[in-house]
């Protein structure tokens, strides 16, 4: 994924499905400068990790 496309998915109001490395991720904030992303993993709010965006992929 590209850092345009992750801040879109990031700002937009729907539900989008984010995947990193097979696992489901919810992004809570973009870094465009550096094209990174934190990202919360599944559903426990401390097990946040800050990945470059081209890790994450958009999922069906």
């Amino acid at each position: 994924m590209n850092t345009a496309r992750a801040k879109q998915i990031y700002e937009d109001k729907g539900t989008i499905g984010v995947k990193l490395e097979g696992d489901s991720v919810w992004i809570e904030n973009i870094d465009e400068a550096n094209g990174m992303a934190t990202v919360t993993v599944g559903n426990n709010p401390v097990n946040t990790k800050t990945v470059s965006v081209d890790r994450l992929q958009e999922s069906d």
